[in-house]
């Protein structure tokens, strides 16, 4: 097994890519949808990474919230190589340390809201009691509390996505990854979605938020711009 590397520098930063790159093989082509990207994200950011269709927005949000592996290059979560780490604690780390969210919502069509929030917990061990306690609490904290034993079917774009952000939290995660989280909501709920946002980020969550809009881009505190791979700006 590699090494486990430790990174000492950089104490503000609770995510640093180093010359990250991704391929998939297609046929007899290699894809580079990620190259050679070198990225710092210190705790309490808001960070947006914007850029068109293809650009590897998706590609590297995945590989930075642990759902897919690197072709190359390093991966460090508050200073720890997280490429490198066996399954089952990366696992664990992921389902602590990372909440998130997607444009699709993905929630558990037979599971109402309640049951959508605590499913997280269960993989870290809580109790079924503190399970339901907290994910009632976060239910009321999104303004779901009148929802909180309605099936996905039964609730709005908007509600899914609260449930969605309520979910995120419910292991109080550090980092928080949203991929085109107002993709499928209309303007006026996608700007609810967005203060809520921004209300987390003031209670010291990181986020990091995957857009095509450059409107919901200025939202952020800093904007990452990828084309063809590449942070180009």
């Amino acid at each position: 097994m590699p090494k486990l590397k430790i990174q000492k520098n950089h104490v503000d930063e609770i995510i640093r890519l180093e010359n990250l790159c991704k391929r998939y093989r297609m046929g007899e082509s290699v894809v580079q949808a990620v190259c050679e990207v070198n990225l710092g994200i210190n705790k309490g950011e808001f960070v947006a990474i914007v850029g068109p269709s293809g650009s590897g927005k998706s590609t590297m949000m995945n590989m930075v919230g642990a759902l897919d592996l690197a072709s190359q290059g390093d991966i460090f979560l508050d200073g720890i190589d997280i490429e490198h780490l066996a399954e089952s604690r990366l696992a664990q780390i992921r389902g602590r340390r990372i909440g998130f969210i997607f444009q699709t919502f993905n929630l558990i069509p037979t599971l109402n809201a309640v049951e959508n929030v605590a499913l997280p917990m269960i993989f870290q061990g809580i109790p079924r009691w503190k399970r339901i306690e907290r994910a009632k609490k976060l239910l009321n904290e999104v303004k779901l509390s009148h929802r909180m034993y309605h099936l996905p079917n039964e609730l709005s774009g908007g509600e899914r996505q609260r449930v969605a952000i309520a979910r995120a939290l419910a292991n109080d995660p550090e980092v928080i990854l949203a991929d085109e989280p107002t993709g499928n909501l209309d303007s006026k709920t996608g700007e609810e979605i967005m203060n809520m946002f921004m209300e987390l980020n003031k209670q010291g969550k990181t986020i990091i938020m995957i857009t095509h809009d450059p409107n919901l881009a200025k939202k952020a505190r800093r904007v990452i711009k990828l084309k063809d791979g590449k942070i180009i700006k």
